[in-house]
């Protein structure tokens, strides 16, 4: 909106407070519809062609008045982002070491102190590694295919080394920025995106140390013998649970994986594994050293978790654009089930002078990475977005995800639709990275939907806050404040490591 545009009426002065309003809760819980919470799946591929799912958090209310530090939290044995050895105890090469402290990183988080070692042992080990959303996953396995490459020789620097494999291209593009950035010290580095292309660019063949594509693309390029793959000595899956419980893709990754060389080291990384996705990846990686969590210790520490309820999909629009001016405090995503959703959103609102962008698997590539690199620069601040970047995407300035619609999944061809818990998290997790703070709103409009947030919180063992609409004054106070101070966490020592969480 332009900047001489009178200034929105607050979120009190937009919507009456006549009564308050009944809650889905109450009428679930009347004897009349008194039911028990259905058991969320977790093991069904989601239905919409985007990433699966994600986990939620056992979250306190955040002390406003305290600025809880990244040190902090580093030193505090109880938190997620802990750590307790130094990255010059982990042997790195010290161009390595270099690229670390020129991204501010001060020490390892734990996923990094407890898997690096592991990971950097000779003879390499596989390892199948599990933490919470942006916790510096990304970097671990970064940080060892970095110390693991040979690139003396102009004919390694052209032979690929290492490949990683991610569900998205959007997550593949940001992986290799992650790599170049943490390798920036490295002289003669090469690394190359595999991810689908225009028509004129499929001639090409790959020449780089580090490869980083989604699994269709990069198995066409091994069987056009577009790229080398001899000298291979890692393969890494990042959000690996989605990745083999995906029919398609998981065929694709184990047909990749059957091309390369036996002797691989190879890396499974994700914040969330399912039980039927753990024995599958015991067979990918087989005698992997692994780090694995409980599902009740996924916590996103600093992640304000509400809901509110709304009498209908109308109720929930009306909602959504009532919290435009809170969403652009910071970067928002608005996470819909359906394509159609996030078109027909992006177009209203736009029409009514929001300034939003929409982002799903329908979009060409080229249109995509325009989309997301626009939102990482800041020049949206909006994205609405279907499951196709729940997994993953780190954008440092979201300081908060709405969940549109509750996410769910079918229970078969003609099931019924039940709880997904861990796209709930992978979703959350797109704030709260590093030890900012973020809030999660989820809309409600039916009894179903609030079900199924029920059911998702008691996976959890999770609070989620139901917010009373008819005091709005309060609730735009509370994310107004939660927002303000992950704003101000951003200038915290170590923030660069969002880049690689």
């Amino acid at each position: 909106m332009s900047s001489d545009a009178p200034a929105e009426p607050s979120l009190a002065d937009r919507i009456t407070k006549d009564e308050p309003k009944q809650s889905w809760a109450d009428e679930v819980n009347s004897p009349a519809t008194e039911q028990a919470p259905s058991k969320p799946a977790t093991d069904i591929p989601q239905s919409d062609g985007a990433s699966g799912a994600f986990g939620g958090s056992q979250l306190q209310e955040p002390d406003y008045q305290v600025q809880v530090k990244l040190a902090d939290m580093q030193a505090d044995p109880n938190n997620p982002l802990y750590s307790a050895k130094s990255f010059e105890e982990l042997n790195l090469k010290p161009e390595i070491l270099k690229g670390v402290a020129g991204m501010s990183f001060r020490q390892p988080s734990k996923v990094q102190e407890k898997t690096l070692p592991l990971l950097l042992m000779n003879p390499p080990k596989n390892l199948i590694g599990q933490s919470q959303s942006g916790t510096g996953k990304t970097a671990a396995f970064v940080l060892n295919i970095l110390n693991r490459i040979d690139i003396s020789t102009p004919e390694m620097q052209k032979s690929p080394q290492a490949l990683v494999l991610a569900p998205s291209r959007e997550l593949a593009r940001q992986i290799c920025g992650v790599v170049r950035l943490m390798g920036h010290f490295m002289e003669n580095l090469v690394v190359d995106a595999a991810v689908p292309v225009e028509a004129a660019q499929r001639g090409r063949r790959i020449e780089a140390a580090v490869v980083v594509g989604t699994p269709g693309t990069v198995q066409d390029l091994i069987k056009r013998r577009s790229m080398n793959i001899t000298k291979m000595r890692i393969l890494v899956l990042d959000e690996a649970d989605n990745m083999l419980d995906q029919q398609g893709m998981g065929d694709q990754c184990s047909r990749v994986k059957a091309m390369l060389p036996r002797n691989i080291q190879i890396v499974l990384f994700s914040a969330t594994f399912p039980e039927n996705v753990v024995r599958y990846a015991h067979n990918f990686a087989p005698q992997a050293n692994e780090m694995t969590l409980r599902h009740e210790d996924l916590t996103v520490e600093g992640i304000k978790q509400i809901y509110l309820d709304c009498d209908n999909d109308e109720a929930k629009y009306d909602t959504l654009v009532k919290f435009y001016g809170m969403l652009t405090i910071g970067s928002s995503i608005i996470f819909v089930k359906r394509k159609e959703t996030a078109a027909k959103l992006e177009q209203r609102m736009s029409a009514e002078g929001h300034k939003v962008v929409a982002l799903t698997a329908a979009f060409e590539g080229s249109q995509r990475d325009v989309v997301i690199d626009a939102f990482r620069l800041g020049h949206a601040k909006v994205l609405i977005s279907t499951n196709v970047l729940a997994r993953g995407i780190d954008v440092s300035s979201v300081s908060m995800v709405v969940n549109y619609d509750v996410p769910d999944m079918q229970t078969g061809p003609r099931g019924p639709s039940v709880a997904d818990p861990q796209t709930y998290l992978h979703r959350i997790g797109r704030t709260g990275r590093f030890g900012r703070v973020g809030v999660a709103v989820s809309f409600v409009s039916s009894k179903e939907d609030w079900q199924k947030l029920m059911d998702i919180s008691a996976y959890f063992h999770s609070e989620i806050t139901r917010l009373d609409t008819s005091d709005w004054d309060e609730l735009e106070e509370q994310v107004t404040k939660i927002i303000k101070s992950s704003r101000a966490g951003s200038n915290f020592k170590g923030n660069a490591s969002s880049h690689a969480a």
